[in-house]
């Protein structure tokens, strides 16, 4: 019975001194044709195309894939420097609607709708750009966070189970692409939509993993970078095996929030304290451990709920009352904890976005093969990181892809512009500080870094810490950044 839960909240789960640049006057004209956007991202003012690319660029004359563009053009001519490529996530996130999403949900500042042609792409693999499949139903690949284990005996059943994942992703009606669509691929597509549509150059904003294809594009392509913010950083190794165990670090860094929360509120009846919150997750976790509900809560879900609903502050009112629920045995309210997942448009396959999050973190680095290696790794963090730790360090469809990595990782160094930006909440779950640092020693003198003292996942526009959300509109419309890293302050309640 715990399937059916663990679903949705899959889909509740489910981020310089510039170079020369072609302005508005010189830049050469796209060879794009601007149409009508699909029906189901179509927005006032948004243009769609797509371009043909190499499905393998160690054979750029061979057999080619569609990828979709999207474009949101400068309100004002005379101010547009040039384009900024936008980048949502995932990996996995579908990017046509993004452009006219950060003009209508996120209230990008006018002065950076002045400066740019905002650029959304569907990455290849990804929704409206050549979809690939496993050709998995939710049930069967419920989530790509892992699952969290309690003992040995977990991780060797969640080995069976995910084995038979990887094996359908290998045997799909797609599984011809699926050695190519790789991060160090999306690059080299982005480049190519650069070079269509008659750039010089390109700036950028990522969120989330979008964090690490940014990285690897200014890396790849250093030369063709502008300005790069990028938002919630992976590392700069993407989502490896040793990010997703970070993701227990993440929980453990995001967690006081969430206690602070419910023990400032004595209806909910969690503790009065924040030690209190936190032993009362404990108590939940072995309850439904021994004795799963019969609405399919058991220990790993309501561990997964907890994980997801601290993406944002605007869940933790749900999160407390699902936990209140669990605690005393009443019904979990709808809206509490989980949604439901739309359904893809039409012609998308319905396992698009995990497969295509699969097809990238299993092909973009080697992963551990053998079942004890996770069996070791999970007691190793289960004591580390008790609240998660068991379930980041656990095996994924990964162990067992069938496809080795095509090439190494593209290293990110600090060669190249001074020309980057990294803005981090320093209780990120999902991306935790720690990776963002590293991210920032890679890059080195070419990266600055403003944190924010607050937490979830996502920075920029997401809360009102006007100290950051100002650096950030400031570095994308002037390009300038602080001469040292920042620490922004908690805004006022």
């Amino acid at each position: 019975m715990r399937k059916p839960v663990l679903a949705l909240v899959a889909a509740a789960v489910v981020a310089p001194l510039t170079p020369v640049v072609a302005s508005a006057a010189t830049a050469s004209s796209s060879t794009l044709r601007w149409g009508e956007c699909p029906a189901d991202v179509a927005r006032p003012g948004l243009e769609c195309s797509t371009l043909d690319v190499p499905l393998d660029y160690r054979d750029p004359g061979g057999e080619t894939i569609e990828i979709a563009v999207s474009r949101l053009a400068s309100a004002d001519p005379d101010e547009r420097r040039g384009v900024l490529f936008t980048n949502t996530g995932g990996p996995g996130g579908a990017g046509l609607e993004f452009p006219a999403i950060l003009r209508d949900d996120l209230s990008v500042p006018e002065a950076v709708l002045d400066k740019y042609d905002i650029i959304g792409i569907d990455p290849r693999g990804v929704a409206h750009s050549t979809p690939v499949t496993c050709d998995l139903t939710l049930a069967e690949h419920p989530t790509n966070i892992p699952l969290f284990a309690r003992n040995p005996a977990d991780v060797a059943d969640e080995a069976e189970r995910v084995a038979a994942v990887a094996e359908k992703c290998g045997s799909s009606e797609t599984a011809s692409l699926l050695p190519h669509v790789t991060t160090a691929n999306t690059a080299r597509d982005m480049d190519r939509v650069r070079e269509a549509l008659g750039e010089e150059t390109v700036s950028y904003f990522g969120i989330s993993y979008g964090t690490y294809l940014g990285s690897v594009y200014t890396s790849m392509f250093p030369e063709r970078s502008d300005r790069f913010l990028l938002d919630s950083a992976t590392g700069p190794h993407g989502w490896d095996h040793s990010h997703s165990r970070m993701l227990g670090r993440g929980v453990e860094d995001r967690f006081p929030d969430f206690a602070a929360f419910a023990a400032a509120r004595p209806e909910y009846g969690l503790g009065e304290t924040p030690r209190q919150v936190r032993k009362k997750y404990f108590e939940i976790a072995a309850k439904l451990d021994a004795e799963p509900r019969p609405d399919g809560y058991d220990g790993q879900a309501f561990r997964h709920v907890t994980f997801a609903n601290l993406y944002f502050d605007r869940n933790l009112p749900a999160l407390a009352e699902t936990w209140r629920a669990l605690d005393t045995g009443e019904p979990v309210p709808a809206s509490a904890g989980t949604k439901d997942q739309a359904a893809p448009a039409s012609g998308i396959p319905s396992d698009n976005y995990v497969a295509s999050q699969l097809h990238v973190i299993c092909n973009d680095s080697d992963w551990p093969e053998n079942v004890w290696t996770y069996q070791f790794h999970v007691a190793v963090d289960r004591l580390r990181h008790p609240m998660f730790g068991a379930a980041g360090a656990n095996i994924t469809p990964c162990a067992f892809w069938p496809s080795e990595p095509a090439e190494p990782q593209v290293d990110i160094t600090d060669e190249g512009p001074a020309n980057v930006l990294i803005v981090q909440n320093r209780r990120d779950p999902a991306t935790p500080l720690a990776g963002a640092r590293q991210l920032r020693e890679a890059f080195g003198d070419r990266a600055r870094m403003v944190t924010a003292d607050q937490g979830g996942h996502l920075a920029y526009l997401q809360l009102d810490n006007q100290c950051l959300n100002d650096l950030a509109t400031d570095f994308l419309v002037t390009g300038e950044r602080p001469n040292r890293d920042v620490a922004c302050e908690a805004e006022p309640a």
